[in-house]
């Protein structure tokens, strides 16, 4: 485990943008800046940058690092279930991909209740919802409770700045932002993703409680997997050892994923609208060290950081001019 000393100087070299240029048109997304050719790949950039209720919140120290592998490592295990974008990883920040349109729907699965956003199952649990998109809930759960089964919960995507939408399938085809043959292709897809993902995390100890994922479409009209997957960003993880004793003292799972943040950000009252609370270093790097612990509990490997200053490192792994 990275000790706490290197992640604080890490502090010091945090990737919050990026000005590459040269490797073509950029777009930036809350968290990886997107760089597309003109010969049809598209270079993903991990800044360090977080968010959560869809707004970027700050720097987390080597963040980037750690979510572009463990998204490299998951895409890797799982191409055998579904085809993703990956071509290389050139760099530690950054993966070189096939370009890609984004299907215009994100896809959730959910295997547990719980949650704190505007869009969480618990949030419309609690107000007393027992149909959360288009999916029937049985009476009598409690917060963090297993669900019968995962269950997909889609969700419109907000233009930047915009908050997400979840929504059942039907809502969303006569929206006809998708056709149901793409659709049904990418939950098919994803269902089967999400289930490798629970037999992995748990052979290591984990639960994998629910997950985002992103698809697109080349060139050629075939739904790829995108962005990331399994990831403390698009994901969250619980501790298996500690689930059952925790929920029977009604105490929060133990956790490594960014909701670490979140529940900091809900104590100081912001849940996503207003100014946002400058986060005090000393979370920035408990935050970290969870996405670390997160990479070698799933990988099974010893995270070794880099510590070089991102920019030169990455302008000398692309080789890019200075």
């Amino acid at each position: 485990m990275v000790s706490a000393d290197t992640l604080r100087e890490a502090l010091r070299t945090t990737l919050d943008h990026t000005d590459f240029g040269a490797l073509g048109a950029k777009y930036e997304g809350k968290v990886r800046d997107n760089y597309t050719t003109g010969d049809g790949r598209r270079f993903l950039v991990a800044t360090d940058r977080i968010s959560a209720f869809d707004r970027v919140l700050g720097t987390l120290p080597l963040k980037g690092q750690v979510l572009n592998l463990l998204a490299a490592h998951w895409f890797e295990a799982t191409k055998h279930i579904a085809p993703n974008h990956v071509i290389s990883v050139p760099d530690p920040n950054v993966v070189e991909a096939v370009e890609c349109t984004p299907l215009p729907v994100e896809m959730v699965v959910r295997a547990y209740v719980t949650g704190v956003t505007s869009t969480s199952i618990w949030t419309h649990y609690a107000r007393g919802e027992r149909v959360f998109c288009g999916h029937r809930l049985p009476d009598g759960l409690r917060k963090n409770d297993r669900l019968p089964a995962p269950i997909l919960t889609p969700s419109t995507k907000a233009p930047k700045g915009g908050h997400d939408v979840s929504a059942s399938r039907e809502e969303i085809l006569a929206e006809g932002v998708i056709s149901a043959r793409d659709f049904d292709e990418a939950a098919e897809m994803v269902m089967a993703l999400f289930a490798f993902g629970q037999k992995r995390c748990e052979e290591r100890g984990l639960i994998l409680v629910d997950t985002k994922y992103e698809l697109g479409k080349t060139k050629d009209g075939r739904i790829v997997v995108i962005d990331e997957i399994h990831t403390p960003d698009s994901s969250r993880f619980w501790f298996a050892r500690t689930y059952d004793e925790r929920r029977a003292r009604g105490e929060e799972p133990e956790s490594f994923d960014k909701e670490y943040v979140r529940r900091w950000l809900a104590g100081t009252g912001f849940t996503g609208d207003g100014p946002i609370p400058t986060i005090p270093d000393d979370v920035r790097v408990e935050a970290a060290r969870r996405y670390i612990e997160a990479f070698e509990a799933i990988t099974g490997q010893v995270f070794v950081p880099n510590l070089e200053d991102p920019h030169a490192r990455i302008r000398r792994n692309l080789a890019l001019p200075l």
